[in-house]
């Protein structure tokens, strides 16, 4: 296993990350994700954890806490000492029937994170973060709120899920106007076959020293191999009866007709390239994993060992590249200058 440290802190973990939106009873949206029991979530956990992984990633409303319950218990049930993983959970989500079960606001945080520590079986979570955008919520109330459970030992580290670049880094200013504890990692979509995040927040990531958690790296299932032109629907698959995320389906199989050649000379599944192309990206911490089964959950672990070399990357980067959006075209057109030989005004002036 390889490690990286988590935004611009010391702590390490795994580049692989173990997502435990599987955990449930599969009741409700989430019996289209998977329905993973307590003995089944225990194999996973220790197939991962002896594989070196150290982070585990869930949040509340996943089957409604039943994730947190699980994930806390196969900790519990498997004897790991809670110093050698490193848990992240989220809040924001709709958690009961009232005015105030959902959102950003302090007291759905204060409420939120009591719940979440009952749950998970702990006395502190590694890495808080606040699921979704909240559009009534002020920024500072929320980022005071999560700077006081740092201080009160509950959270250790606050990240954000889901928020425009904007809104990201309106909030590291606020939180270094005030001395409050700032947001270390994002959690974000990010794929071979979506990478639009590519234009604003990747930047922004890098230029503040933030960590990136890529969750469905698989676009959904959608690169894990048993998708093609020829094959767009196969039976027992998340996506077939839950198309999520959005993906541009004609650019995706173009991807996968790149894809499946490299796969098929490495001898490895299309699943494995893929993560593998995410891994690649400096960009990247942590790679999000929602293995059903311990064969994906392994096929998934083999992706740290895969080296994919100098062409096909160009190859994998060429077939997925997005396409030309203002102002990125103008920023690169008006930028050559810059990057260019020191001659090119000499060139100018005497052609």
């Amino acid at each position: 296993m390889q490690y990286r440290t988590l935004g611009h802190t010391g702590l390490l973990v795994s580049r692989l990350c173990l997502g435990t939106m599987t955990f449930s009873d599969g009741s409700g949206i989430y019996q289209h994700i998977g329905n993973v029991g307590q003995q089944k979530a225990d194999q996973l956990v220790k197939t991962a954890f002896d594989a070196g992984v150290n982070f585990f990633d869930t949040a509340d409303v996943y089957s409604a806490g039943a994730s947190e319950a699980t994930l806390g218990q196969s900790l519990r049930n498997l004897g790991l000492a809670r110093s050698d993983v490193v848990l992240a959970t989220k809040v924001y989500s709709r958690m009961g029937p009232g005015r105030n079960d959902v959102g950003a606001s302090r007291g759905h945080i204060m409420d939120a994170v009591e719940a979440s520590l009952r749950r998970l079986q702990t006395d502190h979570i590694d890495l808080y973060q606040v699921h979704a955008s909240d559009s009534l919520t002020p920024i500072e109330e929320t980022l005071r709120a999560l700077d006081d459970l740092v201080t009160q030992g509950k959270v250790r580290y606050v990240g954000v899920s889901n928020w425009p670049a904007w809104k990201i880094a309106r909030a590291l200013g606020i939180s270094a106007e005030k001395d409050f504890s700032r947001f270390e990692t994002v959690q974000a979509y990010y794929s071979i076959a979506g990478r639009d995040l590519e234009r604003e927040i990747g930047p922004l990531l890098e230029a503040e020293k933030m960590g990136l958690m890529v969750w469905s790296p698989l676009a959904g299932g959608l690169m894990s191999g048993k998708f093609s032109r020829a094959h767009q629907k196969p039976a027992d698959t998340r996506r077939s009866g839950f198309d999520f995320p959005i993906v541009d389906k004609e650019r995706a199989w173009n991807i996968i007709d790149v894809m499946a050649p490299i796969a098929q000379r490495h001898d490895v599944s299309v699943a494995r390239v893929a993560l593998a192309w995410l891994l690649s990206r400096q960009v990247v911490t942590s790679v999000i994993m929602g293995a059903r089964r311990l064969d994906q959950l392994r096929d998934n672990l083999a992706a740290i060992d895969l080296q994919l070399d100098a062409q096909e990357l160009q190859a994998l980067d060429a077939a997925s590249a997005l396409p030309p959006e203002y102002p990125g075209w103008m920023l690169a057109t008006q930028g050559a200058d810059r990057l260019g030989p020191v001659d090119l005004w000499a060139e100018a002036t005497h052609s």
